[in-house]
């Protein structure tokens, strides 16, 4: 197995963009390792008084990536685009699993939404900038996506060593 360290070094050289789609593309494959092997009873047990859980914080990712990309770097209309699973009456319902829901199927769409964010910024340069009233730029939003998902990337890691004893990268 590569370790962290060599994965994100090997890119020490590399340009911004490389340094930016690696780092990015070791924390996503880091949530997925942290929540595969689990079972859907685990996926949804939260050892902590907030309700965190690690099917919820991967179906919370596959969100940040679609907001971010999406809808802001590729400014796919909101009609094309999957309806949100939260409302004004559930504003968190992104971040649990719904008994209909399997975790094989929430890390595929996950999955498949960390695909179009990488299609869809290969399209741009780094200083790309949206017009919308965010105004984000590319670069920025491969930071805001990679301090999302390691700050996640971590809760993931704390809930599986509490569920199972799972540690490591």
């Amino acid at each position: 197995m590569t370790r962290p360290g060599e994965i994100l070094g090997s890119v020490f050289a590399a340009s911004e963009r490389e340094q930016l789609e690696t780092f990015l593309d070791y924390l996503r494959d880091a949530v997925v390792r942290k929540v595969r092997g689990v079972s859907e009873e685990d996926a949804r047990r939260s050892p902590v008084p907030t309700g965190t859980n690690l099917g919820g914080l991967i179906k919370h990712l596959r969100w940040v990536e679609l907001g971010g990309f999406a809808e802001q770097i590729g400014q796919i209309p909101a009609a094309e685009l999957p309806t949100p699973p939260w409302t004004d009456a559930d504003p968190e319902a992104d971040l649990r699993l719904e008994p209909n829901e399997k975790l094989d199927d929430v890390i595929a769409a996950y999955q498949a939404e960390c695909d179009r964010s990488r299609e869809i910024a290969a399209q741009h340069s780094l200083d790309y900038a949206v017009t919308t009233p965010q105004g984000r730029e590319l670069t920025w939003m491969y930071l805001h996506v990679i301090v999302e998902t390691a700050r996640h990337a971590g809760h993931a890691d704390i809930l599986r060593e509490m569920i199972d004893g799972s540690v490591g990268d």
